[in-house]
């Protein structure tokens, strides 16, 4: 995964929770993003925001058989291990959710799905997920990065376009809440 930083300061706010995780980039036929609409219930002054789909690389898994399950968990969109891109995007951030403060070592990788996005089927998301995702959208890419909305990854809409490029991307830490 990633190597961390020298040294990252975090607030000494609450107990921290590391752990690698993958995000993905999920392109439709008519090059749309798909977003989650989230917010965490238990910090109401963050807002809300858009975030990518994706979770947590459990013990014995690659990124790839990780971007399979969660995404199937959090839309019902099922794909197979070879649709999952390269992991171009490597970032390290941290933010507090839920009681705990997540410091996070993430890649994001491209999925291409050969027809327009589906609706999104959350009937196999863990319970939180459903308190979190209030819903979702088909962002065209050209309106998501000129977006003045708040996603995660936070440099999302800045960052998008050397992604789907095909560019490496080494993102600096992201403190994001």
């Amino acid at each position: 995964m990633i190597e961390p930083e020298p040294h990252v300061e975090l607030p000494d706010d609450l107990p921290v929770r590391e752990r690698d995780v993958v995000r993905l980039v999920v392109l439709d036929a008519n090059d749309e993003v798909l977003l989650f609409h989230t917010h965490d219930p238990t910090y109401p002054e963050l807002g809300q925001w858009w975030e990518l789909p994706g979770g947590g690389i459990e013990s014995g898994e690659t990124y790839r058989d990780a971007a399979v399950r969660e995404l199937l968990e959090e839309t019902g969109i099922a794909i197979t291990v070879d649709s999952v891109g390269a992991a171009t995007w490597s970032r390290r951030a941290s933010f507090r959710y839920r009681g705990t403060r997540h410091l996070q070592n993430e890649v994001v990788a491209l999925v291409r799905l050969s027809g327009l996005g589906p609706a999104v089927d959350g009937s196999q998301r863990v319970e939180f997920e459903d308190d979190d995702y209030f819903g979702f959208r088909w962002w065209p890419v050209a309106e998501l990065i000129s977006s003045r909305e708040r996603f995660y990854p936070g440099r999302l809409p800045e960052l998008l376009g050397a992604l789907l490029a095909g560019d490496s991307v080494e993102e600096p830490f992201e403190l994001w809440s």
